[in-house]
């Protein structure tokens, strides 16, 4: 009896040598992140990812390794799950049938044309899957979960991480930059809202383009972006689905049956209860709120796992690549405005 006592003690002693060093490694980064964000406004998922690629020297400690990749993906993953509590049915039907429409087409075809672009600038469907989806959809979360449904290479890892570097650093400019154009455009409040919602990459950087021109915009801009991020579950479904029967055509490893990823199961199964109000609000915005937290100690992760070296060869065709898709998905929106 006292052994069968024992036995999951010494099981979470054994649990916690094992992980806590390197999670402990993440989250202090994700700490001091959410510090220089907040003293200098500057994005948190970015300064995350920077101050991982100076820890970089870590990954070759064995006691760090570990934690450190269970946070990269299994807290990616828990991260991503959670971003269903941000969105309900009623948000989605609020707006009507012409933003949705809008919002449906520039996802879509602008992963079409990210994948084209990719062709013709000499690199794999996934790269132009992975570059397209994170500008359609809500940047470096949705680059690190297309991530996670493709093969799981030294090249995935590198892609990931440029797209991540990328579409962030383009979001905050223009995060200043759009507004500005917004203005010189004329657009009305409306008009305004679904520019920047529809159009910036990352959610926090709408959220400060949106509230910088005025509450009415601020309002509109999150949640248009917000529908965007509802685009996640599905388009990563069907690129899991695409790359795994790809690969079994190939016979490739890992190319068997085709499952739906957890955290897909759990962002749909939150984002349901949440929309039927079956989910206390008082722990829905905590909730919503450690999404965050958990995405960006991933992204952490993610950075000490891997070498700015490596970043720093990708050339100026990936570049130009994801600038292409940003500028499309700009163009496809405003002609959007524009007919409607």
């Amino acid at each position: 009896m006292k052994q069968l006592v024992a036995n999951p003690i010494d099981r979470l002693g054994e649990l916690k040598q094992r992980y806590f060093p390197g999670l402990c490694v993440a989250v202090t980064i994700g700490i001091a992140a959410t510090f220089l964000s907040q003293r200098y406004g500057a994005p948190a998922m970015l300064m995350g990812l920077l101050l991982g690629l100076a820890f970089n020297f870590l990954s070759d400690e064995p006691r760090v390794v570990p934690g450190i990749e269970l946070a990269a993906k299994t807290l990616l993953r828990l991260g991503v799950a959670l971003l269903g509590l941000r969105i309900t049915f009623s948000d989605v039907l609020t707006l009507g049938w012409p933003p949705l429409l809008m919002v449906c087409s520039a996802v879509l075809l602008t992963i079409g044309f990210g994948i084209l672009m990719a062709r013709l600038l000499g690199f794999s469907n996934r790269f132009g899957t992975l570059t397209g989806g994170s500008v359609a959809i809500c940047g470096a979360s949705a680059a690190m979960a297309i991530s996670s449904v493709l093969p799981q290479t030294e090249q995935t890892k590198k892609d990931t991480l440029f797209t991540v570097i990328s579409v962030t650093t383009l979001s905050t400019l223009a995060m200043v930059l759009y507004p500005m154009i917004s203005h010189e455009l004329g657009l009305t409040p409306a008009e305004a809202g679904l520019f920047l919602g529809g159009t910036i990459h990352d959610v926090a950087q709408v959220v400060g383009a949106g509230y910088s021109v005025s509450s009415e915009v601020g309002d509109l801009s999150t949640f248009v972006k917000l529908l965007r991020v509802a685009m996640l579950v599905p388009i990563v479904l069907v690129i899991g689905v695409v790359v795994r029967r790809a690969m079994a055509s190939r016979g490739e490893v890992g190319g068997g049956s085709v499952g739906v990823p957890g955290f897909l199961i759990g962002f749909v199964v939150l984002f349901t209860l949440n929309s039927l109000g079956w989910m206390p609000q008082v722990i829905v915005e905590p909730m919503a709120d450690s999404a965050s937290w958990l995405l960006l100690t991933a992204i952490a992760a993610l950075g000490v796992r891997t070498s700015l070296k490596e970043i720093l060869t990708v050339g100026i065709k990936p570049v130009l690549l994801v600038v292409s898709e940003t500028l499309f998905i700009v163009l496809l929106v405003l002609g959007f405005i524009t007919l409607s």
